[in-house]
């Protein structure tokens, strides 16, 4: 488990200066827009009758690299789960027929994964109704996120003993 003052990606976050009010509430809203989608998200994979893990796993094989196919390992740094974890994962969504497992004709150990037709056509699907829903509430995180970016950006600068960038 990460450390709490750790972004979990092995930055140290300790030493950056206590945020303010306005942040907090920035962060907040901007958590609760990012969750509304992210539930919608996962309302939808269930009601298309997979898991929201099983939905992720289809829209990264499927946006891989713009088409190349991933294995195993990739697919588990894509999804941030363990390798043991997306080979359970991938071993369902084969049974649905939703994908399919190629070996590597240079080295037969290799093992790519691509979805099969009923697959690509189970997430076109579902992925356009998770594009729509991004569109809905995109101006609103944009805004959020523009806006707390250029909180940080004074910050950072106001640290660096410089004035603020003014978009120059």
């Amino acid at each position: 488990m990460a450390h709490p003052s750790s972004s979990g990606n092995g930055d140290d976050d300790r030493g950056l200066p206590p945020l303010s009010d306005d942040e907090f509430a920035l962060l907040s809203e901007f958590r609760y827009v990012l969750r509304r989608f992210l539930s919608y998200s996962e309302e939808a994979a269930r009601g298309a009758g997979i898991t929201p893990q099983h939905y992720l796993a289809l829209l990264a094989v499927r946006g891989f690299r713009r088409g190349a196919s991933p294995t195993i390992g990739e697919l588990a740094e894509q999804l941030q789960i363990r390798h043991h974890s997306v080979v359970g994962l991938v071993d369902r969504l084969v049974s649905q027929g939703l994908m399919i497992r190629r070996p590597g004709l240079d080295d037969k150990r290799q093992v790519y994964l691509a979805l099969t037709e009923r697959g690509s056509a189970f997430l076109d699907r579902l992925a356009a109704g998770h594009l729509a829903q991004l569109r809905r509430v995109g101006g609103e995180m944009e805004t959020l996120l523009r806006k707390l970016c250029s909180a940080g950006e004074s910050d950072e600068a106001s640290v660096a003993g410089q004035p603020p960038d003014e978009g120059n």
